[in-house]
């Protein structure tokens, strides 16, 4: 008996048609390294767009266009600031595949912080400042030991946090807004503190001047550091991280630490532009930086996204409330438009893989 010829191919029978190939969703080099630069420099090119439309779209007073007027111009980076800075912190959060919800909260907390101590404890700027971010970063910190040592989701653990932000900062202010009133008497702040709320050569606000140097100081750890790799490793995949020798609980912690600092920064900045401290302070300021950070085209699966996207996210939407607004566009209508940018960038995430 003959053995059977492994190398040996079996013939279909007569009249059998042909297999079927699978199709192939890989493209040419040349249109795949277009496709991959498109979706890594979505937001680039979506602040782009939104930047043009706006001028096309802008009122024009005494033959001037509204939108490109320098005060309008400083008017949308600084209202943006609070929340891009905000914004920074959340992406270290959702590289790993969390998500912080208590931010805005914590904005509040630090601005009635800040508002507190000057005004009612009569204490000065930099021990002000420096005890409000050590209350931001301890309870970024807490938050992030609850979901690296207890294994509880971070969605749960910030959404207590957030109401505990709220319950503490209403507790400290006894439930109202403190003023901020300046000058050397008692239950006044220090005149310098004012500085958070002005210009630099009477163009660039100050607030703005802090966000960019936070962005630009951000952009270098995501892009030069042992720390970075680590954040991504543990977005991309915590089990594979964790054997490869990644101190996953650490890096958790210090992630949840650093979005409360900023949270913490963006109180204090907030309580200098509105010279107030209000424990309602940063309702909402959460969504607008999962916002930002979604539309710069960070995954909230984790492992991957950029720091640049998340500031043009930033000022997409910064530009976006703004035009909104000088056309008189009412504001449920300006919620509805936010929403549909947000859908369409997180469509945009779930269809980069299944080109690239």
């Amino acid at each position: 008996m003959t053995p059977p010829n492994p190398t040996a191919v079996e013939e279909a029978p007569a009249g059998t048609p042909p297999p079927r190939r699978r199709p192939s969703l890989r493209l040419p080099r040349d249109r795949h390294a277009l496709v991959d630069n498109f979706f890594r420099f979505q937001s680039l090119f979506g602040l782009v767009a939104v930047f043009l439309i706006a001028i096309a779209v802008s009122p024009v007073r005494n033959g001037e266009n509204i939108f490109l007027s320098s005060g309008n111009l400083a008017n949308i980076v600084r209202a943006v600031s609070e929340i891009g800075i905000i914004a920074v912190g959340m992406t270290f959060v959702i590289l790993i595949g969390g998500i912080d919800l208590s931010v805005g909260a914590v904005l509040g907390l630090a601005a009635v912080g800040s508002a507190t101590l000057m005004v009612d404890s009569g204490m000065g700027i930099l021990p002000t400042v420096l005890i409000v971010l050590l209350i931001g970063t301890a309870f970024g910190a807490t938050q992030g030991a609850i979901v690296a040592r207890i294994g509880i989701q971070s969605f749960i653990v910030t959404l207590a946090g957030l109401q505990a932000a709220r319950g503490i900062a209403r507790m400290w202010s006894g439930g109202l807004g403190v003023p901020i009133a300046y000058g050397d008497g008692p239950k006044e702040a220090p005149e310098a503190f004012s500085l958070l709320s002005g210009s630099i050569n009477g163009v660039l606000p100050v607030p703005a001047v802090l966000f960019i140097a936070i962005g630009i100081g951000a952009l270098l750890v995501l892009r030069s550091t042992a720390f970075a790799r680590h954040v991504y490793a543990i977005g991309g995949n915590e089990k594979a991280a964790r054997l490869s020798g990644v101190p996953v609980r650490r890096v958790r912690i210090t992630v949840f630490a650093i979005s409360g600092l900023l949270a913490a920064l963006a109180g204090i900045i907030h309580a200098g532009q509105l010279n107030q401290g209000s424990p309602n302070d940063g309702s909402g300021y959460e969504l607008d930086a999962i916002a930002a950070v979604v539309i710069g085209g960070t995954s909230l699966a984790g492992g991957s996204g950029s720091m640049g996207g998340t500031i043009a996210g930033a000022l997409l939407l910064g530009i976006l409330n703004n035009i909104l607004a000088l056309n008189n566009i009412d504001a449920n209508v300006q919620l509805v438009v936010k929403g549909l940018v947000i859908v369409a960038a997180a469509a945009l995430q779930k269809l980069r893989p299944r080109i690239s």
